[in-house]
């Protein structure tokens, strides 16, 4: 420990002597670090927002969607995902077949339809027209602030919007009795949802500005064929979900000739597929911050080097007295540890406070986990070991004699 203290003592008086070489080095890992922490606490936030939107909901449902495989590099660089304009596996007869599974309380449909919401005298900019069944108010938890949800009694040219969308095609949140027009076909406005603040969730629509139409007046817009992009289920109390989503899945394979074209999510596996294509997102950006660490690690190297050559009499006269290789090493590697751990609780702190600025232009908040302060800090300690081992063993095969008679 004394030795350990007096190697401390010494990296602390090395890098005082040199501050702004020292300081600029720990710029380059912090860079870095930041990067990496800004990058995952964002991400993990939208596994946060979800898995709490489910867990408000009872940990019950089960989302069926169609098979999507992986995101890849190509997901990326194509504006429009490969699935855009195929067609759905969904038939009207697998919302049956759900429906028929004895655990099974409620069962809807999600369509959502192409084309425009206006009035006479607006066109918001931004709406989500989609046809599902009255269950999707309970399984959903949509509250209604004014009016009512649509029901199997209720006109196939009726509708139920958004807080944000009536106030964009209406000026106001009370509509109730307004008319609109969906794809120029009018509809009637029965029902105001209260104001949900959800731009992400599971079912992947912004209700805030949708219209909620029924499921046949939905087929209408589709020349009378169901296109089903999601079909959202919700199972008794003491369910076991695990047992829920297989059962899910025998009835699709059964409905399909036996194919598995459908993919079953039940409890904290619902947050994936949305969250996947920000995962891996990430997960390029990561690997390009990585290049910061990189260069950030080279500065260490650099600077270690520089204080070998500089420090060259120390060393010869350090040895001459007695110390060995490993103590010549071990001083030089905690004055690199020294330079990345300071980098890194510059760059964990720095990648926070950019998230959270980054967070009041998205709909969503960092997360903190001590994943990411394991990431942060192991890679910052990493760099500081990897490349500050080079200059310490370069320092401890120094030869005493020679080192003292150059710097005689």
């Amino acid at each position: 420990m004394l030795l350990l203290a007096d190697h401390y003592r010494t990296a602390r008086q090395s890098l005082d002597r040199s501050r702004l070489r020292a300081f600029l080095t720990m710029l380059g890992v912090a860079i870095g670090v930041a990067s990496i922490t800004a990058i995952l606490a964002l991400s993990g936030g939208v596994n946060k927002v979800i898995g709490k939107q489910v867990a408000e909901l009872g940990s019950s449902i089960a989302v069926v969607r169609p098979s999507t495989g992986q995101p890849t590099l190509a997901d990326l660089s194509n504006p429009s995902p490969s699935n855009a304009y195929s067609t759905s596996p969904f038939q009207e007869r697998d919302i049956e077949s759900i429906r028929n599974i004895n655990d099974t309380e409620a069962v809807a449909a999600l369509m959502t339809i192409s084309g425009s919401v206006r009035t006479s005298f607006a066109t918001p900019p931004r709406s989500t027209i989609v046809a599902t069944s009255p269950e999707m108010q309970d399984i959903a938890g949509l509250n209604i602030s004014e009016g009512q949800f649509i029901d199997s009694v209720t006109k196939q040219n009726t509708a139920v919007i958004g807080t944000q969308l009536s106030i964009d095609l209406f000026g106001t949140e009370q509509s109730i009795g307004q008319n609109f027009l969906i794809r120029g076909q009018p509809f009637t406005v029965i029902g105001v949802l209260e104001r949900q603040n959800r731009p992400i969730n599971y079912n992947n629509v912004d209700f805030d500005y949708a219209a909620i139409i029924s499921f046949e007046s939905g087929k209408l817009f589709n020349g009378g064929v169901a296109q089903i992009q999601q079909i959202d289920a919700k199972a008794k109390p003491g369910t076991d979900m695990s047992a829920y989503g297989s059962a899910i899945e025998k009835a699709m394979q059964k409905n399909h000739d036996d194919q598995k074209d459908v993919d079953v999510f039940t409890g904290q596996e619902i947050a994936k597929p949305t969250s996947a294509l920000f995962k891996f997102v990430s997960i390029v950006m990561a690997v390009i911050a990585s290049i910061s660490l990189l260069v950030g690690g080279i500065g260490i190297m650099n600077i270690m080097l520089v204080g070998v050559s500089e420090r060259t009499r120390e060393i010869g006269l350090r040895k001459a007295v007695g110390a060995s290789n490993a103590t010549i090493v071990s001083q030089f590697l905690i004055e690199s540890l020294i330079i990345s751990f300071l980098g890194g609780l510059l760059g964990f702190l720095g990648g926070y406070f950019i998230a959270f600025v980054v967070s009041l232009l998205i709909p969503y908040d960092p997360t903190f986990s001590w994943m990411i302060v394991g990431w942060a800090f192991g890679l910052s300690l990493g760099v500081g070991v990897l490349f500050g081992l080079y200059p310490a063993i370069r320092a401890a095969r120094k030869d005493p004699i020679e080192s003292l008679r150059r710097y005689h």
